[in-house]
């Protein structure tokens, strides 16, 4: 699954949060709308495959978007599912500022060091110096976006599709 961060609006936020209904329709319709008619770079982020071990690395090492502590947990997996079938997490904008907080203090060694810590059984992504590299940098640029969401006030999407 590839993920993706999407700063979205207030007309956006509303109508996913509005969408209510069973079978997760409602939300996948405006969620291919957000996709496809996105236009904006800078608030947005592709983090391919990375998404996994970032937010394993962020939590408590699994992908349990309840493992973990607020409000670095909260940067891929944690906040509220919009969907059963696939990822779209939602973050209020108090919770982007204080996502985009907590990531600036995240240096290198210390993700290394929860990288490495990482259970090579339930993680299937490489797990070495090159793997670590792809996840370094997918979260510099998570941490770079995370910044500009903040800074411009919007709620946050996470998507795995």
């Amino acid at each position: 699954m590839l993920g993706v961060h999407f700063a979205i609006t207030a007309d956006q936020e509303r109508l996913l949060l509005a969408a209510d209904d069973e079978d997760g329709a409602g939300i996948g319709e405006i969620l291919e709308d957000i996709e496809e008619n996105w236009d904006d770079d800078l608030l947005s982020v592709s983090t391919d495959k990375a998404w996994d071990a970032m937010h394993r690395c962020l939590s408590d090492g699994t992908l349990d978007p309840d493992g973990g502590e607020y409000p670095l947990s909260y940067a891929v997996l944690g906040g509220r599912h919009l969907h059963e079938e696939y990822y779209v997490v939602y973050l209020t904008a108090a919770e982007v500022r204080d996502v985009a907080e907590a990531l600036s203090r995240v240096d290198e060694a210390w993700l290394r060091q929860r990288f490495n810590a990482m259970d090579d059984v339930d993680y299937g992504g490489a797990h070495d110096d090159e793997g670590f590299e792809y996840v370094w940098g997918n979260f510099v640029d998570v941490r770079a976006f995370y910044e500009r969401a903040a800074k411009a006030g919007r709620p946050v999407i996470f998507t795995a599709t």
